[in-house]
Parts: C-alpha cells; sequence; structure tokens
C-alpha cells in the first residue's frame, strides 16, 4: 500500500535523522499525526526557535544560545585547561560527570580523508589561535578512538608540541560493569596501555 504523499514526505523526512529507520520514522509520523494541532504547533514552533537562536560560541565552537557561551563566561571555570571535543554532544557527555571544570574547544568534526575533511575544515586553527593568546597550561584530547579520532590526535600532537603546553587524551578501557571476557581485542590493548597506579 502506498502512504498518501503528505504521510510519504513526513515519513521521509524522518528518515533522514541519524538511526532512524523506516519503522521508527514510520512510528513517529503516526505519533506526531495522532498528536492535538496545538502540540504539534508547539513542537513546529520550538525547532524554529532553537533553529534560529542556537549558534556557534566566537571562543569555543560549542552549541549555545548565548555567545560567549555559558562555559566560556563562567568565571568559576579552570583557564588554564581546554578540553578539546569533536562535537558539541561529547561536550555535554562530559559535563554530565561533573567531573572537569575546565574550558572546552569543539572541533566541529575530525580530521577524515574518506570522507574529505582536512585539518582545514575543523576548528584547529581557532585552536592554536587561543592556546596562543591564553595562559592554557594543559590541552585534554577528548576525541573517539576511531581512525578519525587517532589522526585528528596526531595531527594535533605535533602542532601542540612547540606550544609549550601539557597534552593529554582521556583513558580507553573496559566499561564499569561489564566482563573482561567479552571485551574485543583493542578494547583490552587500551585499558592495558592507559592502565594507572592505585
Amino acid at each position: 500500500m502506498q502512504y498518501t504523499k503528505p504521510l510519504a514526505n513526513l515519513i521521509d523526512f524522518f528518515q533522514r535523522f541519524p538511526g532512524i529507520g523506516p519503522r521508527s520514522a514510520q512510528r513517529i509520523a503516526f505519533y506526531l499525526l495522532k498528536m492535538p494541532a496545538s502540540e504539534v504547533e508547539k513542537f513546529a514552533k520550538t525547532i524554529i526557535e532553537a533553529k534560529e537562536t542556537i549558534h556557534y560560541c566566537d571562543i569555543c565552537f560549542n552549541m549555545s544560545a548565548s555567545n560567549p557561551c555559558e562555559i566560556c563566561s563562567s568565571a568559576s571555570r579552570d583557564n588554564s585547561t581546554i578540553c578539546v571535543c569533536a562535537e558539541t554532544k561529547d561536550l555535554i557527555a562530559i559535563e554530565k560527570t561533573n567531573e572537569y571544570k575546565g574550558k572546552y574547544h569543539v572541533l566541529q568534526g575530525m580530521i577524515s580523508p574518506i570522507d574529505g575533511i582536512g585539518a582545514e575544515d575543523i576548528r584547529i586553527k581557532e585552536l592554536l589561535h587561543r592556546i596562543t593568546n591564553t595562559e592554557v597550561k594543559e590541552v585534554i584530547l577528548a576525541l573517539s578512538p576511531s581512525v578519525e579520532g587517532e589522526a585528528t590526535c596526531l595531527y594535533l600532537t605535533k602542532l601542540l608540541k612547540p606550544f609549550n603546553v601539557k597534552i593529554t587524551r582521556i583513558a580507553f578501557g573496559i566499561p564499569v560493569g561489564s566482563d573482561i571476557e567479552f571485551a574485543d581485542e583493542i578494547t583490552l590493548a587500551k585499558a592495558i596501555e592507559c592502565r594507572r597506579e592505585i
């Protein structure tokens, strides 16, 4: 059976979202159509408001409705440490731990030659500018242990060495609550490599 055109368009649109397949897109579309018109209108206004008000911070490139963002404008944050993330969602994940109290720099991607993304396509130049003009003592590289993450870390490490700052990388290894026997070889190797004294 063919969907009526407006419904097919709606399902097609939801399928463009990351992680949403045909069935999920269909469920979301039907759910939306069953919602009261006032709720759908509120939902649409929320999307438009977010699109119009959320921008990149001029300092760290975090997504925020204020510029500079709430983290960059906070007097309680440690200015001597910058945590480098690939995306705002990574920054949010780190913030949820309540462990890190420094500043951030969001690259807005990672180096990926296969996808045609080079160093000039992400916010590396701005990071180097920040380190030159501030009292930064440590740069924490909080990038995924993927091929792109490794390539970006290697490139950044090479560029940051002359700045005489401490360069660290977040540790990788076995997730809390999991069994060692179920971990893959790469995860186990990283866990051993990143071990620390207790």
